[in-house]
């Protein structure tokens, strides 16, 4: 057991489990993942993107992508067209439904956001998350 408590990686992943279970429970109430919620607002704020910029942008492996984007193209959240002549590279774009979900969801994402600050501590929260956003920063 002690090992374990020396096991940075062990630590990381417990806590990311542990956080997104709390923003997906709240996420649930407009049937969308933190995954999900956090793909459609990128896409919202920085328009169509290939599936190769989504998994680099969002530290994703494609297998993971692709499981995460069929269920928003099956319930008409993105749409997924061929990029020119190629049909193998894939431009996804936020439709008006996910537009309109991305709203849905925001007040729930707030919540899940406030509950964690609640918990965790406002400054605490502001501090991990500086140095969780400098571990992946550091690794471009």
């Amino acid at each position: 057991m002690e090992a374990l408590l020396d096991d940075d990686c062990f630590a990381i992943r417990q806590a990311a489990r542990h956080v997104s279970q709390l923003y997906d429970r709240h996420l649930s109430k407009v049937g969308l993942t933190i995954t999900q919620f956090s793909l459609l607002v990128r896409l919202k704020r920085v328009g169509p993107m290939t599936m190769k910029q989504i998994a680099e942008q969002m530290r994703m492996q494609r297998t993971t992508l692709v499981r995460t984007i069929q269920p928003l193209r099956r319930d008409g959240l993105v749409t997924s067209d061929a990029l020119g002549a190629d049909a193998r590279t894939l431009l996804i774009s936020l439709t008006a439904a996910g537009e309109q979900r991305v709203s849905a969801g925001r007040a729930h994402w707030y919540a899940a956001q406030a509950e964690f600050e609640d918990r965790f501590g406002e400054q605490r929260a502001a501090a991990l998350r500086s140095e969780l956003f400098a571990i992946t920063k550091d690794s471009l």
